[in-house]
């Protein structure tokens, strides 16, 4: 579907000049969207591509939709949801893209353009979508099956825009396809609209589909889970997620489970295994001469190009307190509350030419398939060598970003170089099985049956536990893609909880609440569930006080309660909404 999308952007270019000019405030250009071209069954189908095309939050290269760089509109949020929840430094170094810097510590204002990038791509993408629905209206050619299917995919991609803004902004106004006046108040509450468009979805999308990026029945239910689960509806979830477990398949027919080795989240070749429930389709070397349809909302993360594989550039490294949550006892099991009194050992303020040795200590073995440390094998690269790949450790730390980086053998096939920083054709998953496991067992927890939650979490730490899904030491460190060992690269050791462990539902949720932290690591989720779950505060000033000793770039962060929870709503927008002398977008509480 993604080789597809070349041939969507003739289709969508007056939709994207329209609606992406300004802002999303600009009314389209109803003449140039409403051609008989449009009007037709392949019209439409081309228009829906095109709001598939906007989950990436690219317009191709190094470009975000509607402006701005790709890494303001990343598909996995790893500035406002990864960065921002403690997962990873900036990385790189204080002096580079410092619109970042202040994101990162909480004390950026409404001026800072990556808002306004972020807005305007979910903006362009609902405003896609929108343009479908008042599309498939006008056509008589579809069966009602078919207007069903094309009417599901539209509301359950628009549901996924307005998630994302809910999530990042909160108070946003509300355009569907009917809207004629595009300057709305941002007052009312959307869950409702939100809800609705993924319960239409979720009652009227097939099992499978023709291609496996799209949205499927199944997928539906897990994102309306999700938003029941946001919005504290645990009774209404629970049926949800019961039923996506049990029945639920992906887009191309794979029923859903996880897949044998964690690793296969992550790799191109494993896209959209059983385990992907929804993901932003990517593609390496797609077209020579066409733009990158890699993921390129992630170029800047990779190791330092200095004298790493890589032409660049040293962000998102992983946090030193997020690689401490990776610790684990005798029996296997993390320091719930002591993993940063249990820290593992790091080569902080070691050049690479200094003598080194790993940790040897028990260590949950997702660790090395999530963050790139000294010692220890980076995938089929070789040995990472520490601060060589780092660009400034006294800023960023030690570690290197990992699930995004695509292997040395495969490197013509799975990366991308169209561009000056790399890309990957590695999907980002924005559900995947692990996850709707997570999310069913905080369910059920909140809602009492401690057991069942028990459950969904040690299938998750089951999967970890196999050793062939462990990261091995090579046959030989000279020739790293010469292939793996059978002996483990550390000291790995995961157990599941034993029988009753979860006895009470704070003991639960704190477990559930952890689970999440270190299988979800790195890929956007924490600041978002740190919200949610009400701890954001003290979550993230308790990073701040331990990384702020350990690196330099958080020093100076302050997460404000009542305040934070959300970003503010871009200046830019709150400009453009003026009629008559009064702004009717409202800015969010504590931002000025």
């Amino acid at each position: 579907m993604k080789a597809r999308i070349y041939i969507t952007l003739t289709i969508v270019t007056a939709l994207a000049l329209a609606s992406c000019k300004k802002s999303y405030l600009d009314k389209p250009l109803t003449g140039a969207l409403e051609t008989p071209l449009l009007e037709t069954k392949e019209g439409v189908k081309g228009v829906l591509i095109g709001a598939y095309a906007a989950l990436d939050g690219q317009q191709g290269g190094d470009a975000a939709i509607g402006g701005g760089n790709a890494w303001e509109t990343p598909p996995d949020n790893w500035i406002y949801g990864g960065l921002t929840g403690g997962d990873a430094s900036k990385g790189s170094n204080a002096g580079d893209i410092t619109e970042i810097n202040s994101i990162l510590k909480f004390t950026s204002d409404a001026s800072n353009g990556f808002y306004n990038s972020k807005w305007k791509a979910d903006y362009e993408g609902l405003s896609r979508a929108n343009t479908v629905l008042k599309l498939v209206a006008k056509v008589s050619a579809f069966t009602d099956d078919e207007k069903k299917n094309i009417i599901g995919q539209a509301r359950f991609l628009r549901a996924h825009y307005y998630f994302d803004l809910k999530k990042m902004f909160n108070n946003v106004p509300y355009i569907d396809e009917t809207t004629t006046d595009f300057n709305q108040p941002n007052t009312d509450d959307i869950w409702p609209k939100i809800t609705d468009d993924l319960k239409y979805a979720y009652e009227n999308l097939p099992n499978t589909q023709p291609d496996a990026g799209r949205a499927n029945k199944w997928a539906a239910g897990a994102y309306l889970g999700k938003a029941y689960l946001y919005q504290k509806l645990y009774a209404e979830a629970r049926p949800v997620f019961d039923a996506v477990i049990a029945q639920g398949v992906t887009a191309n027919g794979k029923k859903y489970d996880l897949n044998e080795l964690f690793d296969d989240n992550f790799r191109a070749a494993t896209n959209n295994s059983k385990e992907s429930v929804f993901a932003v389709q990517t593609a390496a070397n797609a077209d020579p001469d066409g733009p990158s349809n890699a993921n390129n909302g992630d170029m800047l993360n990779f190791p330092y190009g200095n004298s790493s594989p890589f032409s660049c550039c040293g962000f998102y490294q992983p946090s030193i307190d997020l690689v401490n949550h990776f610790r684990t006892d005798a029996a296997g099991l993390p320091f719930l509350d002591a993993y940063n009194d249990n820290a593992i050992k790091n080569d902080m303020n070691l050049g690479s030419d200094d003598n080194f040795t790993p940790d040897t200590k028990n260590i949950d073995p997702r660790l090395d398939w999530t963050v790139g440390r000294r010692g220890i094998p980076y995938l089929d690269w070789g040995i990472h060598p520490g601060n060589d790949w780092i660009r400034d450790q006294a800023y960023g730390g030690p570690y290197s970003p990992l699930k995004n980086v695509y292997g040395q053998e495969l490197q013509d096939t799975e990366g991308d170089n169209h561009s000056w920083a790399p890309g990957s054709g590695i999907n980002y998953n924005i559900i995947r099985f692990a996850d709707v496991l997570l999310m069913a067992a905080e369910v059920e927890a909140q809602l009492g049956d401690f057991a069942k939650a028990e459950s969904y979490v040690n299938r998750v730490r089951e999967r970890a536990a196999l050793p062939e899904g462990w990261v091995h030491k090579y046959l030989d460190d000279e020739d790293p893609t010469g292939g793996f060992s059978d002996e483990p690269a550390a000291n790995y050791k995961i157990g599941t909880y034993p029988l009753g462990y979860f006895s009470s539902k704070e003991l639960s949720l704190k477990a559930i609440y952890f689970e999440r932290k270190i299988e979800l690591a790195m890929e956007g989720h924490r600041f978002f569930d740190l919200v949610r779950w009400g701890i954001a505060d003290t979550e993230l000033n308790a990073y701040f006080t331990y990384q702020g000793k350990l690196t330099n770039d958080v020093r100076g962060g302050r997460f404000t309660k009542n305040k934070n929870e959300y970003y503010p709503i871009p200046q830019r927008q709150i400009d453009l909404s003026a009629a008559g002398g009064a702004a009717k977008l409202k800015q969010n509480p504590g931002y000025h």
